[in-house]
């Protein structure tokens, strides 16, 4: 009889020489499938022993299908009846289109149909259709004016081995693949597999699975086949004999992992049956595991966060320099492996992984090529992607020594400490100590924000990507940061909006600054507290694209305070785009007595809420206002508010569809906005205006008509850690002109 099994793309040889080595004939690969001919015992052989097939077919027959009734008459004429018992569910699995089969609904209905009415002519009896508890499943391929219809033999997927915890996991056929290309069923007794990144242990159980003779389906309990009329159990029953006798429930192999949790691996090895164990190791002990026949790495079930990448290229580069595996297979999303183990691949499969494209890479045993390391106090030799990493290293280093005795000297407990100093690692790196809010003590907690500039298209994305992981493993061994305390982001240029704009969320009173019974704001999940200028702030690495204040504007904030204890009169300050709120603490700080805090993001404004009252500045005379801020300064004009003191601090652009106000472009739209906030002053108010477009300029002249005085001073606000980078801002103070009321 005729089958095909479905498979993974590019899995396709891979399967053929499984099917020809459980004894198949006729073996042919095609897209995506391989086509075979069989007795049924050998195709519930193979649906039993196949570690690579997603499904097996019975092909009943090709028909012509280039329209609805042809369709249903060509279903018609199958014989049904031999193949359907009236006892038995069943529903139809159809795929694919044509230009008058337009959805496989449609297709799935008239097919059908024709089953129901052939049985209700032959035998008499109408089948049960039941897609949620069904017995067999009837398979309708349409392609161009054909279609292959056939029963499913295997039911649930094969992939589904029934010791999976988490079936959004790591999938066993992915893992088998790897096992084969690595020759892993070769390997005889005794054979080492260390697997760089094991996740929930697929990876282990496929291999003990493999070691230990034990058929891959042999803890499911459902098959496709047993709804079948040609089933026959006394057959099913002695596949089923044959698999257990062969069965060793100890296999003579060994396991290693680097993610140190074997109590959870060997958990999953006892669901699956087999009484093997997982060794934990550490890079420094892989030469003492001597050479394992084969490594596997997994870098695309890992967490996208890239410190984690970086630590496991880290263990898979040593693990393969130092353990000198025969076999080395990696699955990846890119070039990545073959630049990171400084080789070729000597056997490559492009497959996906849901909508994107993978890669296997099989590489044999790796020569012995020199690779760069980077020897650093009190840590093992960090062995680099990139030999230039080395220059990298060492820039890292001493600024980062000369920026620490600085922050001491001026008692700045969170800075930037590299800033794009060298072309090819556009990064920033900002380090932060956190705070006793009691003490106002520094703790022993640090973090570090990294962000990676977008590299330029005619970069190599794998080398941009090996770029960032060196120095995602040199700058926490440098700085002394826990690797878990590395959080980062990658900034692209956005078509428009704000970057802010998926933020908002609707306001309820239970959001609003929440205490605990002291009356402190609860700290929300991810969120840490820091110190500067001798207030408090929240920050959160992981939930934004930026951390909650800009350390950038650390001398505009102080400036603001020094400004508000000049300030005489009515006290009131005004915060535009105001984010967190950190200008608005400087300023009550400063002795500002009202309050007034802008922003369109209810969770910004929360968020600077917490940061008021954690610093003491509570009461109804400190007000947030959610708002569209280029129309709620239109409205104000209009009204008596007049404010001593205010700050701007602009977005590059936003189009947001929450404003009210046209799209804002900082350079077209900034006198008008200007000119309103110059009306919103009081007589001897005084306006600070800050935007980070690295091209802004002012139109004087257009100021200057509408009585406007503006002053440059963004010299005076770029701190000592941004003197590289003179444009991260500008600055300006803007005040009415003498006679505009």
């Amino acid at each position: 009889m005729e089958f095909f099994a479905t498979c993974p793309t590019g899995f396709e040889q891979l399967l053929a020489q499984e099917l020809r080595d459980l004894g198949m004939e006729a073996v042919r690969p095609l897209q995506g499938q391989v086509s075979f001919c069989a007795t049924p015992e050998q195709a519930m052989e193979a649906c039993l022993w196949s570690r690579l097939a997603s499904r097996i077919v019975l092909v009943l027959g090709r028909i012509d299908a280039s329209t609805s009734d042809e369709l249903y008459e060509s279903l018609s004429g199958i014989t049904w009846e031999e193949h359907l018992l009236p006892t038995k569910t069943f529903a139809i699995d159809a795929s694919g289109t044509n230009a008058e089969l337009r959805t496989t609904q449609f297709v799935a209905l008239r097919a059908k149909d024709a089953i129901v009415d052939r049985l209700q002519e032959t035998i008499g009896t109408k089948p049960i259709v039941d897609a949620k508890h069904l017995d067999l499943r009837v398979v309708v391929r349409i392609s161009r004016n054909r279609a292959t219809v056939g029963i499913d033999f295997a039911g649930e997927p094969l992939f589904r081995r029934g010791y999976e915890r988490d079936r959004r996991g790591f999938r066993p056929d992915y893992a088998a693949a790897m096992l084969a290309m690595g020759g892993w069923a070769e390997a005889g007794p005794g054979a080492l597999l260390l697997d760089a990144h094991s996740e929930q242990g697929t990876m282990l159980v496929e291999a003990a699975s493999i070691a230990a003779h034990q058929a891959p389906g042999l803890l499911r309990t459902r098959w496709g086949f047993e709804g079948w009329a040609g089933f026959d159990p006394p057959t099913w029953q002695g596949c089923l004999e044959r698999a257990h006798r062969v069965f060793v429930e100890a296999p003579d192999v060994r396991l290693a992992t680097f993610d140190g949790k074997p109590t959870t691996l060997n958990r999953a090895l006892r669901t699956a049956g087999i009484a093997a164990e997982v060794q934990a190791v550490c890079q420094a002990d892989v030469t003492e595991l001597g050479s394992p026949a084969l490594l596997t790495c997994d870098l695309v079930g890992l967490s996208e966060e890239p410190a984690a990448q970086a630590s496991l290229i880290s263990r898979l580069v040593h693990a393969a320099s130092e353990g000198k595996p025969q076999r080395t297979v990696v699955l990846s999303k890119d070039s990545l492996p073959q630049l990171a183990l400084n080789a070729a691949a000597e056997q490559s499969i492009t497959t996906r992984l849901g909508r994107d494209e993978a890669q296997l890479n099989a590489f044999g045993p790796l020569t012995d090529t020199p690779r760069t390391q980077v020897e650093l106090a009190g840590t093992e030799p960090i062995t680099l992607l990139v030999s230039a990493s080395d220059q990298f290293a060492a820039r890292l280093k001493k600024v980062a020594r000369l920026r620490a005795r600085w922050a001491k000297r001026e008692d700045v407990t969170c800075y930037r400490v590299y800033d794009a100093d060298l072309p090819d690692y556009a990064l920033t790196i900002d380090y932060f100590q956190g705070c006793d809010p009691h003490t106002m003590m520094t703790t022993g907690k640090r973090w570090l924000q990294i962000s990676e500039f977008a590299p330029p298209k005619d970069i190599d994305p794998a080398l941009a990507r090996c770029r960032l992981l060196d120095a995602l493993t040199l700058a926490p061994a440098i700085l002394d940061v826990d690797p878990r305390n590395v959080f980062v982001r990658v900034r692209r240029h956005g078509k428009g909006g704000s970057q802010y704009a998926n933020e908002a969320a609707p306001f309820s009173a239970h959001n609003r600054s929440p205490r605990h019974k002291q009356g402190a704001p609860v700290l929300p999940p991810g969120a840490h507290l820091i110190e500067e200028g001798g207030l408090i702030f929240e920050v959160n690495f992981s939930q934004r694209l930026d951390c909650g204040i800009f350390l950038d504007h650390r001398d505009t904030r102080s400036m603001l305070r020094e400004m508000a204890k000049q300030t005489k009169g009515s006290k009131r300050f005004l915060n535009l785009f105001a984010y967190t709120g950190t200008a608005t603490c400087y300023a009550a700080d400063g002795g500002m007595i009202h309050t007034t805090t802008v922003d369109l993001s209810r969770p910004s404004l929360d968020w600077a809420h917490r940061n008021m009252e954690r610093n003491g500045f509570g009461g109804r005379e400190h007000e947030y206002v959610q708002a569209d801020v280029i129309s709620w300064i239109g409205e104000q004009r209009h009204t008596r508010n007049r404010w001593d003191l205010i700050f701007c601090d602009v977005p590059t652009f936003s189009n947001s569809s929450r404003m009210r106000s046209r799209s804002f472009d900082v350079q077209r739209d900034h006198a008008e906005l200007l000119i309103g906030l110059s009306r919103l002053l009081t007589r001897d108010g005084i306006c600070v205006f800050s935007c980070n477009l690295r091209t802004f300029a002012p139109d004087e002249e257009k100021l200057r008509r509408a009585k406007v005085e503006i002053e440059d001073i963004t010299a005076q606000t770029i701190p000592e850690d941004f003197a590289r980078n003179k444009r991260i801002h500008h600055a300006y103070l803007v005040r009415r002109s003498n006679g505009i009321v």
